[in-house]
């Protein structure tokens, strides 16, 4: 007997049927006020199904180790140019501090060291990529929860941000090691760390998140951040990754940690993470739509 397909499944695929029609370059119907209205309807309606559906507890599938993939693709930004980054990275990280702040009572400024001395967990889990592809790795690192724990959250707090190091849009600023010069030109060009995405249909915003040609430069680098509520701040298998398979977190996968957030499309998980700040609202960061590429159009919600 056939079985029928799951709900992961059919959300996966709906979500990714979705994405790969705006990748495909559908300009004229994104830019339509009622298409726009229909997407965020459907955002909301998935936010509601998943809330519905499941509790906040519920587990993503976890598989075991044979079922690792044998390479982890790299998703977005493989080698931030950010000077400031280059020069953790020479230092392997030793002088590296998670700094989370906002709508907390006790702020808190970690090391890599200080995260290693906390409680963690392990899950072997799939990242599914709203361009299409998967693979399973094996992460390891800190509960989020345990950390928001830790600093007492204000009765405001409502999102949770994640900071990250990688310049995506370069601005008057490129913020660039004298060698990446050549790579990044003034005037709003593309993270030329960019992983190159494969297949027709690439636009700007495919190949590296350059904004359309009529989007005015920004003015200081804009720099790759994300957002989730409380509820999946909280869950389980919401961690800070510092070892993929067993092994430090390569720069490629999010050195020197790396948001997991199973139960979410990749491009929620946040990499190069440098700052969590607790916010009531993401209205004024960014584009106020609550992630680097929720400012390009993509939905806020990416449950599957």
């Amino acid at each position: 007997m056939t079985r029928p397909p799951s709900r992961r499944a059919i959300l996966l695929g709906a979500t990714a049927a979705a994405g790969t029609a705006m990748l495909g370059g559908c300009d004229r119907l994104g830019e339509a006020e009622w298409f726009r209205r229909t997407l965020k309807t459907g955002e909301d309606a998935n936010l509601f199904v998943q809330r519905l559906l499941l509790t906040d507890r519920t587990l993503a599938p976890e598989f075991t180790e044979a079922d690792i993939s044998p390479w982890f693709k790299p998703n977005g930004t493989e080698d931030p140019p950010d000077k400031s980054y280059k020069a953790l990275a020479r230092r392997k990280f030793e002088t590296y501090r998670l700094e989370v702040d906002g709508l907390v009572e006790d702020p808190l400024k970690l090391s890599l060291a200080d995260l290693r001395k906390m409680p963690s967990r392990t899950q072997v889990t799939r990242h599914d990529c709203v361009e299409g592809w998967s693979a399973i790795g094996k992460w390891t690192g800190v509960p989020l929860a345990d950390l928001l724990s830790q600093t007492r959250l204000k009765s405001q707090a409502r999102y949770v941000v994640f900071h990250c190091a990688d310049t995506m849009d370069q601005g008057d600023d490129t913020g660039t090691d004298a060698d990446d010069a050549d790579a990044a030109t003034s005037g709003g060009n593309a993270n030329p760390a960019m992983t190159k995405q494969t297949g027709g249909g690439e636009d700007k915003r495919d190949s590296g998140g350059q904004q359309a040609a009529d989007t005015e430069p920004a003015t200081e680098p804009v720099r790759y951040y994300e957002s989730i509520d409380l509820v999946d701040a909280f869950h389980p298998q919401t961690i800070l990754a510092y070892e993929l398979n067993g092994k430090a977190l390569p720069v490629a996968n999010g050195a020197p940690l790396r948001l997991r957030v199973e139960r979410n499309l990749g491009y929620k998980q946040a990499k190069y993470v440098m700052r969590i700040e607790v916010v009531e609202s993401f209205a004024d960061i960014g584009e106020g739509k609550g992630g680097y590429w929720e400012d390009q159009g993509y939905a806020w919600y990416a449950g599957i």
